[in-house]
Formats: structure tokens, sequence, C-alpha cells
């Protein structure tokens, strides 16, 4: 993990603060430094004591946290709540906080939070998620509560949740993330290292010798994109381990079945036999379809075995996504969606989709990372499971509505909970997994073949692709300020991708950096009520 060092250049009015920690004072750029000295009275005074040395003369109450104002946040509007409804107020998540020492002490209030840096006693450690650490509390001054993570894996999501229980039973939210994996990207880039291996072997390049002793997989192997979803998860875990003084982990424990996904209606005898008992495959394509294209009706023809969805896009060898097609539909056909080819005729779509049958690509993912997934986190911290019927009974008794992050945070045995609160309206923090950038240092066209080359030196005029900046541009057709992800270029003129889209041309002067790329892009959501 990328940590953003506090210094004198480190001041908080240029480093990246989730909403409810910006106000009319928070953004005063006559304020003063962190470091600088303000008396706790005229900073607003923090409240009781809550086991980080904050005693003030006035109690906070919860109601007190968001008071109804006006606030614009990424082009939207807030007044009294969200969508200007009035209805209930955005919740900002807590922040994350830090002794003197380093140690993970319990979140506090945004609130909270910004009176600490405005009275210069703590200062800011990571913009997203948003960390600080105290100037004047050590950890064996404090004493802490502890958090509990949950956990809803998932094969392209992961959700992530931070409650506590003040009250036996009664879990509130603290904290809300949704972790999107890059497992397919990942199988990409192998399958077009392999083209390149491929290539190689057949023109007269370099090529390394053959290596048959070193091809044994070790016990509990799993491929590249799957180990990812398992690293990654156990990563954001030991990642919030450090920021909050976690006392266990809760994760859902699911297995899915494959056949009664494809057949609900299966039983018995009938698990032993797969989908093509007593068929072959093309004469089970010829009963199933009626010996005729799927896509054009022809019949009395040379039919070919077709692929509903194209493997170009995704699709499998699986009979299910399997059809038949005349030689020119097939062609016409090539490599689209089904869904484009057939965007004039959503009859005849709607009737393919129905016989082509759930795709399990996602589900068996979930089936070989769950138990590594378990051993991984087990190793570290005390893990409680449930099942996915738990998840959804505890869901719907509480009204959340089908989401990632939501359903870690309802995952457990339903004996245990009474009562689920701080969820509506939180901002969800979506991570999405970049990567650190690549090795390769040229970039080909879609033939293999070399395009341009990349600069060898990663970081031009102190950045680096996908630093987090804020780029305040005084003229020109940029001219204002915009704050995202950076990608670098060797002239100087940068682009920057944010909540207002893409700005190329940005000129490195007029940058400042936020935070350090950590391989992940983050942005941030609500959770509206609605049913579930």
């Amino acid at each position: 993990m990328s940590t953003l060092h506090v210094s004198i250049k480190t001041h908080r009015r240029v480093l990246l603060q989730p909403a409810a920690l910006e106000d009319v004072v928070a953004d005063n750029l006559k304020g003063t430094d962190e470091t600088g000295h303000i008396e706790l009275a005229r900073a607003g005074e923090a409240g009781v004591q809550h086991g980080r040395g904050e005693i003030a003369k006035t109690p906070v109450r919860v109601s007190q946290r968001h008071q109804p104002a006006t606030l614009v946040v990424a082009g939207i509007t807030r007044e009294g709540g969200p969508n200007g409804h009035g209805n209930a107020p955005w919740q900002q998540p807590r922040v994350f906080v830090l002794s003197k020492d380093g140690k993970p002490l319990d979140p506090t209030s945004p609130r909270r939070a910004r009176l600490l840096l405005k009275a210069g006693r703590a200062a800011v450690v990571k913009a997203t998620p948003f960390v600080i650490r105290l100037k004047d509390r050590h950890s064996r001054d404090s004493t802490t509560q502890g958090v509990v993570i949950g956990i809803d894996p998932g094969s392209k999501t992961t959700g992530f949740a931070v409650w506590r229980e003040t009250t036996p039973g009664v879990r509130e939210s603290a904290f809300l993330a949704e972790v999107e994996h890059r497992g397919a990207v990942i199988s990409k880039k192998l399958e077009q290292r392999s083209n390149y291996r491929r290539r190689r072997r057949s023109v007269n390049l370099r090529y390394r010798q053959p290596r048959f002793n070193n091809r044994t997989k070790p016990k509990g192997w799993l491929a590249p994109s799957l180990q990812h979803r398992v690293n990654t998860t156990t990563s954001w875990v030991e990642r919030l381990a450090r920021w909050a003084p976690v006392v266990g982990v809760e994760m859902e424990l699911v297995r899915f079945d494959m056949q009664q996904i494809q057949n609900p209606e299966i039983a018995g005898v009938e698990y032993q036999q797969g989908e093509l008992a007593g068929y072959e495959v093309r004469e089970y394509l010829l009963n199933k379809w009626g010996r005729s294209c799927a896509y054009c009706d022809a019949t009395n023809i040379p039919l070919q075995v077709e692929h509903v969805q194209p493997k170009a896009r995704g699709g499998s060898n699986r009979v299910s996504n399997l059809t038949l097609a005349c030689g020119p539909c097939n062609q016409r056909k090539n490599a689209q969606p089904v869904e484009t080819f057939l965007a004039h005729d959503p009859a005849r779509l709607a009737r393919i989709q129905r016989n082509a049958k759930t795709s399990l690509r996602d589900a068996a993912a979930v089936n070989a990372t769950r138990n590594a997934l378990f051993r991984a986190l087990s190793e570290h911290h005390t893990v409680l499971t449930g099942t996915g019927g738990e998840t959804k009974y505890n869901r719907s008794r509480f009204g959340l509505p089908k989401t990632h992050a939501l359903d870690a945070l309802a995952v457990g045995n339903p004996a245990t909970i009474d009562a689920i609160t701080g969820w509506d309206g939180m901002r969800v923090l979506t991570i999405k997994c970049t990567g650190r950038g690549q090795y390769q240092r040229t970039k080909t066209d879609k033939h293999g073949f070399p395009r341009l080359k990349y600069t060898r030196q990663k970081t031009h005029y102190g950045y680096q692709t996908g630093d987090y900046v804020r780029a305040v541009v005084p003229a020109g057709k940029h001219a204002g300020t915009h704050t995202g992800r950076v990608a670098v270029r060797a002239t100087g003129s940068f682009v920057v991708t944010g909540a207002d889209g893409v700005r190329r041309g940005i000129n490195h002067k007029h940058c400042t950096l936020l935070q350090r790329q950590d391989g992940y892009g983050y942005r941030q959501a609500s959770h509206q009520l609605s049913q579930p």
C-alpha cells in the first residue's frame, strides 16, 4: 500500500476530502495550517472523550452530525437529503483513525475528524478511503470497541462492510465498499501472451528452449484470474485491519448447484445423468432446435453448429450455448452478440435466449475460490461463515436492497442479528482493480505487430500514471478545476480522467498530487431506500 507521508507539503487544503469533510470553513484557504495552533473552543469543541483524547464541554448528538445544507459533489446537488427531497440525509462513511504510533483506533464521525484536522490534532494519512492519524494520542491511552468485516464474495464484484455493535445484535454500518475484480482482463492478457508465443513458434523469431520439467502445478493451484480474486479480497481485509481494530470476519461461504441452475426441477438419478444422456451433440442440437436454422427457420439445408454468444466475446462450448445456423446466417452473424444480430427481431431473440441457459462461468469462479479464500482469511483472523440463504433472509427481513455491499452487511446467522442500521443513503466506495502498470514496453496492433513504444521511465515530473491529482487550469478550453486519475506523458502534457470526463493536454505545472497510485480506481455512490 502506498502511504502518503504527512509533512508541511501535505496540507489538508490540497488533499482529497470526502464530501462530509468539506464545508465553508474547511475549504477556507486562509485557514491555519494543520500544524498551527487553534483553540479547541474555536474549532467548535470536538465533543466528549471518545477513546482518542477529545475532551470538550458539550456532548455530540448523533442526530446533529449531518445538518441540512446545500452541497455539490461530483455534479450532484444535495439540499436537505438525497436528490433534494428532504428524506434521510446522505450518510458519509466513518473516518478511519490511527494513533500516534500508527495503531488502529475506532472509526470516528466525519464531523469529529474535521474538527481534529482543523485543530491541528490530526493529519491526513490516506485520502481514499479517508484515514487520519492523531498527533497527541497513543494506542496505550485509548480503549477500542472493535469492528467486524463482512464479505460477500463474487465473481466480478466482492462486497465489503465494516460494522460495529453498540448494542448486542444491532449492527451499525460504518463503511461500505465494492471491489470490482479484473479477472477477465487477466484471462485476456494470458490468452494474448499465448498467441504471441504461438506465433514465435511458426516464424524465425527468438524462441526459448522447451521446458517440460517445471510444469507441475502445486496442490491447491488456481488459475491466475481466480487467484487474483482471492488475493484482492485478502489484501483489502488486511488494509481494513490496518485502519480499524478488527475483531472478526464474517463471510458468505456459498456453493452453487450447477445442475440446478440449468434445471430447477432436477432430482434423484437425474443428477447422475448429464444433459446429453442418450444423445450425440449434433443429434441433440437437431432435436432441440427442430432441425432448422435458429435465425431464419430454413430447413432441408446443411446446418452448422453456431455459438449463441461468440467465443470471442466470452461464450463457452457448453451445449446450452450452441445452436444451429445455416451458412449465410452464420457468416452474417460472425462474432456479433446475438442481441445485436437480432435487434430487428425481438421475438426470435427472446425465443433463442429462452432456449439458451444461464452461463455458469461466474458460479464456477465462486465455487473454485470459496475454500481458498476461507483458508487464506483464517490464517490471520477469526472467520465466521454464513450461507446465501441466511444472507437473503436477513436482507429481506430488514428491507435491504440487493447489492454486494449490503449483502456483506447482512451476512451471518439470523439469530444473532436484531437490527441493521446506518446503511440507508450511505455512500458506497466502488473500488476498481486497475493494476500497477505492465512490463511490456511495446504497444501492438490487433495483429500483434509493434505499433509504438512506451518510455522506459514511468515517472515524469514527479507523477506516475494512476496518481490522483487536482488540476487547476487558469485559462484555455480546459479552464477550471479537474480532479481525477492522471495519465502521464514525457512531454509534460497529461491526461486527467475524472467525474467531468477526460481532459487531455493538461500541463503538469497545473497539477497537485492528492494520492499516489495504489493499483485501484475509486468512485463513490449511494444506496437509496428501496424495496429488496
